[in-house]
């Protein structure tokens, strides 16, 4: 005769608990670990067992029956947290939610965000106690991000174009992301820089003499995370049409060029245009504006900036450019693309979301 393993307690949901239990899960605002619980229940409730509903949920046969267990027994109050062993608590629920509602809500009235302290002096709790709470609801009110949302009346488009370029780019053609890295200062510390040593980092004066300033033209090959550059001392039209030039001697002459770059205006002089009309295989793709998160050489020159140039000591521009060329020679021997993974729906999708957490923000 076949095993059929214990035995398991019948589930059997009200219409009031099914909405309940459906009505959590829905919703985006529900922690993940209520949602499973009740997505178990829902599961249980349709006849699986509870190995069927551990592998649809992604579980384990235990967890499931012990929440089978405890919701048969104590109905949709067992899916909370039983009560532990120890003295009895000193907070209430009560107590909890208008900490959470006081820390999103309001600010003090001599600062700009709430600290533990401050909001434990408000609340007449102690500190431990708001510290546990915001760490339980992941609330960081000494934390601040910032953010842009371009306003380009074709930030639809162009995210489509430029995000095209990188997820299928054209046939017998190069994709390029162009920009340019300006006022890159040449400084000497004002005293010698101390070496690292063990247990003592490297260490360097706050303050700097300044020698000067360049600015790198470059272009960085989507495909194979190449970088072609161009210092100069301006950064005008001029400078720009002479790396274009550059630009159109280092690419095979028989394939296509396109672009992608800001709108600066230096990109768009009538000059520039000019000059692209007489070299039709260059093509231009602007991305949106205040939108440089889509220009993948940004995140290039981030790596520039970590690796050679903050922490460089300089005496003279000439030095700083040789130290440039040096670095981009040395990449371009073991290049890393830069692979791109959103399609344009995906990142529209998710700006979409994040508008419609901005209480004032408009369609």
């Amino acid at each position: 005769m076949a095993r059929t393993g214990r035995p398991k307690a019948e589930l059997i949901l009200s219409d009031k608990e099914r909405a309940a239990l459906e009505g959590w899960v829905r919703r985006r605002s529900t922690p993940q670990a209520w949602a499973l619980r009740c997505r178990i229940i829902l599961a249980c409730a349709e006849g699986a067992s509870n190995k069927e509903v551990a592998a649809r949920l992604g579980s384990t046969p235990h967890a499931v029956g012990r929440w089978r267990a405890r919701f048969v027994e104590h109905r949709i109050a067992g899916l909370g947290d039983m009560p532990r062993p120890g003295g009895p608590r000193s907070v209430t629920d009560e107590q909890v939610a208008a900490l959470v509602t006081r820390t999103l809500q309001s600010t003090p009235k001599n600062a700009t965000h709430w600290s533990t302290r401050s909001m434990a002096k408000e609340l007449g709790l102690s500190q431990s106690t708001v510290s546990r709470v915001w760490r339980a609801f992941g609330l960081q009110p000494h934390r601040s991000e910032r953010f842009k949302l371009s306003t380009d009346p074709y930030f639809v488009d162009k995210v489509h174009d430029v995000v095209g370029l990188y997820l299928d780019p054209p046939e017998r053609a190069l994709v390029f992301c162009v920009d340019e890295k300006s006022q890159i200062q040449a400084l000497d510390r004002s005293q010698p820089v101390l070496p690292m040593m063990p247990g003592v980092p490297q260490r360097m004066t706050h303050d700097y003499v300044r020698a000067g300033t360049t600015t790198l033209f470059a272009a960085l090959e989507v495909a194979t995370g190449k970088v072609i550059g161009s210092l100069h001392r301006r950064h005008r039209t001029e400078e720009f049409k002479k790396f274009l030039l550059k630009l159109d001697k280092e690419v095979p002459a028989g394939l296509a060029v396109h672009l992608v770059l800001d709108n600066y205006a230096t990109h768009k002089t009538p000059a520039v245009k000019t000059w692209l009309l007489a070299h039709p295989r260059f093509h231009l793709h602007f991305t949106p504006t205040g939108s440089s998160w889509l220009n993948l050489v940004e995140r290039w020159f981030a790596e520039l900036t970590n690796k050679q140039i903050r922490r460089g000591v300089h005496k003279t521009v000439q030095a700083l450019e040789q130290d440039i060329r040096t670095w981009i020679a040395a990449w371009n021997t073991d290049p890393k693309p830069y692979i791109w993974t959103k399609t344009a729906d995906e990142i529209l999708e998710r700006l979409a979301s994040y508008l419609n957490r901005i209480p004032d923000s408009e369609d």
